[in-house]
Formats: C-alpha cells, structure tokens, sequence
C-alpha cells in the first residue's frame, strides 16, 4: 500500500467532547425552608378542610346559610372519600382541631416569608416581572414553549419564566392571604375583635365560600406544579429545593 492510499483512506472521526456540567445555586435557604414546611402545612389543611366541608357539602353567599337556604353549590351525601381527608373518617371536632392548629403555621409562615423576601429582595428580583415579559408575544411564545414541553435552558433555566411568576405572585399574594382573611372571617372570635372584616367579604357564608374556591385554586396549581416538576426532571427539581444546588441543562445546539 502505498502513501497516497494511506492518505486517501477517511480518518476515524473523535467522538465530540460533552459540555462540562454547570451547577449553579438556585434557591435561597429561606425559599426552601418555607417551600416544604408550606407543603406540608397545605396538604394538611386542605385534607383537613375537606372532612370540614364533608360535615355540609353546601356553599352560599352572603350572611347565612343553613339546610333550607338556598346554595350556589350543593354536593350530598359524603363528597369526598376518606382517603382524601384528615381525619379518614368523619370527624368534625378533630378536622376543625387539625385544620386551626396548621392555620397558624401557615399564616405565622406566610408572613415570615413576606417579611424576608422583602428584606433580601427575592420578591423585587425573582419575581416582579419585567417589561418584556408582560408583552403579549412574550406571554404567548412562553404558553407555546410549555404547550411543546420545550423548558428553559441555560441561564434562563435559573430564572422564573413569566408563566411561574404570574402563578407564584398569585399564591403568594393572593390566594394564600385570602385563605388567611377569609379563615380569619369565619371565627366567631375574630368577628367580635374585627367586624370589619366579615362585613368586608360580605358575610360569614361569602367568606366560606371565597374560602374554598381559594382553597381548590390552590389545589389546581399543586397539580400543574407538581406535573411540570415531573416533566422536567424531578430529580434536578426537587434536588434543588432541598440543596439548592440546580444542574443547569446546556442551551440548545451545545
């Protein structure tokens, strides 16, 4: 064989070299700590307010509401299954016990986590959202990247995208502090202290029900939370809540 045979055969190509690996810190120790103490305290109280609201499937607005008034929502018999609710078999006295002991660790939480984000400046950084994001096309090119299941990449993995923003701003701010008001307006107690508060809601039966629409709107976003975590790799998520430590996946084309 001679030299220009040799040279002529095609060379074995190297195999391409894989990006290293970049880890990033993601999360704040006050985020993760009021992440999974919050998580337990949720799941707590909504099974717990579940077996409460077993004791009378009926929701109502305004000052009253008993078995001959008329409801706006009405479900009979027992809704909801025992395995959904604490306790897993009826009893009221010890839902209600359950559901007012983790209301207090939910709202003493709640306000602690305000009170930090504001200090360390998570709410103003993390979550305020920018100009460009509340542009339509922004919005609407994110909506279509998480219809196609295309998440973030890069440094904009280590980022909220302005579809997480809007959900937390909405838990954070609005559906976790009427869980507390309304929770607050329903307490006969409370009433007397501040009877401006259940005039506010427009009665008892409006707070109740305001109380758990809150509460089922709070169910639906643990749902897609919890879907999205697990489509985007739940090992990587979750191991960043508890270390906050984040693998962030290579930009695309790397």
């Amino acid at each position: 064989m001679d030299q220009a045979t040799v040279l002529d055969e095609p060379l074995e190509a190297e195999p391409p070299v894989p990006p290293p690996q970049r880890i990033a810190y993601r999360h704040r120790l006050p985020t993760r700590l009021w992440h999974w103490i919050n998580a337990l305290t949720v799941f707590v109280m909504l099974m717990s307010g579940l077996m409460i609201f077993n004791a009378h499937p009926h929701l109502y607005w305004g000052k009253f509401g008993a078995n001959f008034d008329h409801p706006w929502l009405s479900i009979h018999g027992r809704p909801i299954p025992g395995w959904a609710t604490i306790p897993s078999t009826y009893n009221l006295a010890a839902a209600r016990r359950w559901h007012l002991a983790f209301a207090w660790l939910l709202s003493i939480g709640l306000i602690l986590f305000l009170v930090t984000s504001l200090i360390n400046r998570h709410a103003q950084r993390d979550l305020a959202p920018t100009r460009d994001e509340v542009k339509p096309s922004h919005i609407w090119h994110d909506i279509l990247e998480h219809a196609r299941l295309r998440f973030p990449t890069g440094e904009a993995a280590l980022r909220y995208n302005i579809l997480q923003k809007f959900s937390y701003i909405g838990v954070i701010f609005v559906l976790l502090p009427l869980m507390v008001l309304t929770g607050l307006a329903m307490s006969p107690a409370m009433d007397a202290a501040w009877p401006w508060l259940l005039d506010f809601f427009g009665g008892r039966q409006s707070a109740r029900s305001i109380h758990f629409i809150c509460a089922m709107l709070l169910l639906a976003f643990i749902i897609v939370h919890l879907a999205m975590v697990m489509l985007a790799g739940p090992v990587n998520e979750i191991g960043s809540m508890i270390t906050g430590r984040f693998r962030v996946p290579p930009e695309r084309g790397e």
